[in-house]
């Protein structure tokens, strides 16, 4: 089949993805699943060669992520349960001042939210920012733009969240650059989008949020941990991660010390330690048992499955978008644009999180169509890549994103109002996201 012909069977089955799952409401696991066999067929691929296809896909993008993912779920569940979120708005409150709420919030979400997915993380501080509203007298709009914004730009950036490790995996990127690129360049895009936005937005909408958050009360000193094993609990994995890339700048790759290193500061091994890590601080040490650990462990892992089944079948459609021929249709055309790599993947994360709605999907698809063009740029950082990617998919969230719709009842707004300040904040937080990554890509290079 010519490029035209390929190229034809993509648009239709991306097409096919985004009217499955927005229109028919199907499981995006499954709606993957066909876009699969739809390019399959129509690309006459051998029927044995699709199935070896969608094996290998989900075998390979599987691999490592299924522990990590775990893992990193256990951790975010026991700041969670602990109390965690609120020790650290409260010291944050405490250093920078009432006045400066707003920016306390946005640091608290952009911490809590490397741990936890970005709907638990809402769930967890909603009735957090009621009890700072009420306290600082500030607009709901003016503190909870910043700390949703932290919350879904470390949730698209940093792993070890599962889009951000999905793409860095895929794309063989190294997770600690990842991880320091992302929170580096994604904080002047939750800061502009955040707080500053915020504040000039804040007293011109109404809020009504569900009674359960308006009754919340704030839990008693005494009852909750200390500011800095908190912070240290939900750092420590990412210290580790990053540790293991700083010392190979500094020793080199070679160094013999650099083969413990790495297994250390492998994502597997560091949220491992970490698991442990959380267990003392946020759990033996105060007061819980075993029996306690391990029911809450269960209650983390359970919801990872449709997660890792989604991001299972998207390994298979990049695998067969590959196999199928598609991939050099793509890089074929691309090299015809000659358009910055990291812009390339920055619109095509946008046009899929535009389309599709859900910010995992939106980019792990992308990365299946990024792929065949990253040979072209032999020098490119992948790690930039896969923050281009994450930054990408912040944005233009709308009605087809169960986040839009998370946060729209989360804070009883009207469908107007949300799109004047959730999809504009989100739309800021990408743009910037792209010219703070630019400017960055800039300034290592």
């Amino acid at each position: 089949m010519e490029t035209a012909g390929m190229l034809i069977v993509l648009v239709v089955a991306i097409a096919l993805i985004i009217f499955l799952t927005v229109r028919v409401k199907l499981h995006a696991f499954i709606a993957l699943l066909t876009a699969c066999f739809f390019i399959g067929f129509f690309t006459e691929m051998p029927l044995d060669q699709i199935l070896k296809s969608i094996q290998i896909g989900i075998g390979d993008f599987l691999g490592m992520l299924a522990a990590i993912l775990a893992l990193g779920a256990i951790v975010g569940k026991m700041l969670e349960i602990s109390g965690g979120a609120e020790r650290l708005a409260r010291t944050m409150i405490r250093v920078l001042g009432k006045q400066n709420t707003h920016w306390a919030l946005m640091i608290v979400g952009y911490i809590c939210g490397i741990p936890v997915f970005f709907q638990v993380g809402i769930v967890l501080l909603m009735p957090l920012l009621f009890c700072v509203a009420v306290e600082s007298g500030m607009s709901l709009i003016t503190l909870g733009i910043p700390m949703i914004i932290g919350l879904l730009t470390v949730h698209c950036m940093v792993p070890p969240h599962p889009a951000a490790t999905a793409v860095a995996v895929a794309l063989h990127a190294d997770i600690g650059k990842v991880i320091l690129y992302g929170l580096i360049v994604g904080f002047p895009a939750a800061a502009i989008a955040g707080p500053i936005f915020g504040k000039l937005i804040g007293n011109k909408f109404k809020l009504n949020p569900p009674e359960h958050f308006r009754k919340a009360s704030p839990t008693p000193e005494e009852d909750l941990p200390s500011f800095r094993i908190t912070l240290f609990t939900i750092l420590f994995p990412l210290l580790l991660m990053i540790s293991k890339t700083l010392f190979e700048f500094i020793l080199g790759k070679t160094h013999p010390a650099m083969a413990y290193i790495n297994f250390i500061g492998s994502p597997v091994t560091a949220l491992f330690l970490a698991v442990f890590v959380a267990y003392w601080t946020l759990g033996l040490s105060r007061g819980m048992n075993m029996g306690k650990l391990r029911e809450l462990s269960e209650v983390a892992i359970g919801p990872m499955a449709a997660i890792l089944l989604v991001i299972g079948a998207s390994g298979a459609f990049n695998q067969v978008l590959m196999d199928s021929g598609i991939g050099n249709a793509i890089k074929s055309v691309l090299m015809a644009w000659r358009i910055n790599p990291l812009v390339l993947a920055w619109l095509v994360a946008a046009i899929m999180r535009f389309s599709v709605g859900g910010a995992t999907i939106a980019m792990i698809t992308a990365v299946g169509l990024v792929t065949p063009v990253l040979p072209m740029y032999p020098g490119l950082d992948p790690a930039l890549v896969a923050v281009a990617i994450g930054s990408g998919a912040i944005g233009f969230s709308h009605v087809n994103d169960p986040g839009f719709w998370f946060v729209k009842e989360s804070f009883g707004m009207e469908m107007g109002d949300i799109f004047k300040t959730y999809t504009l904040s989100t739309t800021i937080a990408s743009v910037v996201g792209l010219i703070s990554l630019l400017l960055f890509s800039f300034i290592i290079s």
